[in-house]
């Protein structure tokens, strides 16, 4: 062509946890039975939503209005419904003009980015949530900006080196936090969140927060929402029903925005809505639904409901992962995701697993030349189980491990995964090899 028509960013589009699920087809095509842990979608691994919800959305469903568009911010009542939750939490306040509707959290994620001046950078944590550091790495073109979480410390953002980075990195405009966090399962204290507005205060950098799962907060966990903290900091936080109603496939999101009104950053939420009219709206069923469903009075019970499931099945991980040697597992405190990390040294390039089957043996030791050791660790794992897990390192994190998800709704099948997994731990670890060093690029 006479002339390169390839975005600098598109070789940072990149989703791990979708992208294993080519290698699972192929297995499956061989023979292997796939056991799906690679994705957070609670339908897909069993999951029912309660008739009543249901039944609110079978009678909008007949309600002709549904299938029109509503207003390209989103639908007005559902945003004043929203607005209202959120001011009664305290902190600050906002109004129906401060909440935009997208397509699902994954459209935001894109249009929160791709409408950033290309040398106004976002750094986030690692472990990452693919979305967000695709989607900012893409709209740079460089590798993703990260500060460091300390699986030394449950998983919390090591705020030294976040502070650093911002400091000594002046294209950085903003802050992405993801609380409760995906893939670790972390919860951040009140006093965290404080310190981190206060380096956005400091260093006049905005926030974002995405706070998906703000709604599966474990029991004895205490955290706070980015509006009750965030005082005079610009800042958004991204919402949403795909994980807690769950309807993920609504592909319904929404961000609440504070302090719009300062440092410029009015007209930087003003290309997001003219973002949104050019596209006219986002889906308007559940957008119609929500007022409905989280104004239920049973709505409230049924978030608990679901707290307490996950609360128990992260009680339930971590105790069949907890004390194996060569691994380092935190317990989950919200979401429904936990990573597990191998200790320095324990990988090397010669481990394996026993994979019967001489054509899936074939297929799986071609896919782990040149591949990182925890991803090779996952594709015989997948090869010799037929369990799909994700690489910590698809995660833009340097560190080795896997995320599993606690979504499985059979309870002999989910303990049979996890103590499946952790028998091919050990089987791996003890294979022979000679232990990678800690500056091994593998």
């Amino acid at each position: 062509m006479r002339r390169d028509i390839v975005h600098e960013g598109a070789e940072q589009l990149t989703y791990e946890i979708r992208e294993i699920v080519a290698v699972a087809d192929e297995l499956s095509r061989l023979g292997v039975t796939i056991t799906w842990e690679n994705i957070g979608d609670p339908i897909e691994k069993g999951e029912k939503l309660p008739q009543w919800i249901k039944d609110i959305i079978i009678e909008l469903v007949s309600d002709d209005k549904t299938y029109g568009y509503v207003a390209s911010q989103g639908l007005p009542a559902t945003r004043d419904f929203l607005a209202e939750q959120v001011n009664n939490r305290g902190g600050y306040q906002i109004t129906k003009d401060d909440i935009i509707f997208f397509d699902g959290l994954g459209d935001a994620v894109a249009k929160i980015f791709g409408f950033l001046k290309r040398e106004a950078r976002v750094i986030g944590p690692s472990p990452a949530y693919s979305t967000h550091s695709s989607a900012e790495a893409a709209h740079s073109g460089y590798d993703h900006l990260t500060y460091e979480l300390d699986p030394h410390n449950n998983w919390m953002p090591d705020l030294d080196d976040l502070e650093k980075k911002i400091r000594y990195n002046d294209s950085i405009a903003g802050m992405l936090i993801i609380n409760p966090d995906n893939p670790t399962g972390a919860v951040y204290p009140r006093d965290v969140l404080e310190k981190m507005v206060d380096i956005a205060r400091r260093y006049k950098v905005f926030m974002i927060c995405d706070e998906i799962y703000s709604n599966i907060v474990y029991s004895k966990c205490k955290t706070a929402m980015l509006s009750e903290v965030i005082e005079e900091i610009p800042g958004m936080a991204l919402h949403g029903i795909s994980k807690e109603i769950p309807w993920p496939g609504s592909r319904c999101g929404w961000i609440e925005v504070f302090n719009q009104d300062k440092l410029n950053f009015k007209r930087y939420v003003k290309s997001l809505i003219n973002a949104k009219m050019l596209e006219v709206c986002s889906t308007s069923l559940p957008q119609y639904s929500i007022p409905l469903i989280m104004g239920d009075p049973r709505y409230k019970d049924h978030l608990e409901k679901r707290r307490r499931l996950f609360e128990a099945r992260a009680r339930q991980a971590w105790k069949i992962f907890s004390g194996i040697e060569g691994i380092l597992v935190n317990k989950p405190q919200g979401a429904f995701y936990m990573s597990v990390l191998f200790e320095d040294g324990i990988l090397n390039d010669n481990q394996t697993l026993a994979i019967e089957d001489p054509k899936v043996k074939h297929y799986i030791e071609n896919k782990v030349k040149d591949v990182k050791s925890d991803k090779r660790f996952v594709y015989y794992l997948l090869g010799s189980t037929g369990i799909c897990v994700v690489p910590l390192t698809g995660f833009c994190c340097n560190k080795k491990g896997f995320r599993i998800t606690l979504l499985e709704m059979d309870d002999e099948k989910r303990k049979w995964t996890y103590e499946t997994i952790v028998r091919s731990i050990i089987s791996y670890i003890g294979s022979t090899g000679h232990a990678e060093t800690s500056s091994s690029s593998s």
